[in-house]
């Protein structure tokens, strides 16, 4: 068993996860990020691309299947978004916005390793 390839199996799977519960809550409550993207001066509609894109994202790096550029959007993705939860008089936003930037990070570790060996298709 390749432990390397196990690791990145793993980080995949966590990270992607993120972007699929994310879809989820944004399907299921879309109040909140509307509320969010209304409070910065956007549409409130952007919250269905979002939740496109969170889910497609999350899938496709879940399956391994264009791990690094994907890995590339979904890093400025989390980028941007934090800058919605960057609310200082609210500290579980601020958890938000720090969550993004980690998740970030994850991403952009997956971009510069690529998706291992236990992938769809792996790069």
């Amino acid at each position: 068993m390749d432990g390397r390839s196990l690791a990145l199996f793993g980080a995949r799977l966590l990270v992607a996860q993120l972007f699929l519960l994310g879809s989820a809550q944004k399907w299921f409550s879309p109040g909140g990020v509307e509320g969010l993207l209304a409070g910065r001066g956007w549409p409130e509609w952007l919250v269905w691309p979002a939740l496109g894109f969170n889910l497609i994202g999350g899938g496709l790096l879940a399956l391994g299947v264009g791990t690094r550029p994907l890995s590339l959007l979904l890093a400025a993705y989390c980028g941007v978004t934090s800058l919605f939860h960057y609310i200082p008089a609210d500290p579980w936003q601020m958890t938000i916005f720090v969550k993004n930037w980690a998740i970030a990070g994850g991403c952009l570790a997956l971009a510069a390793s690529g998706s291992g060996r236990w992938a769809l298709r792996p790069d």
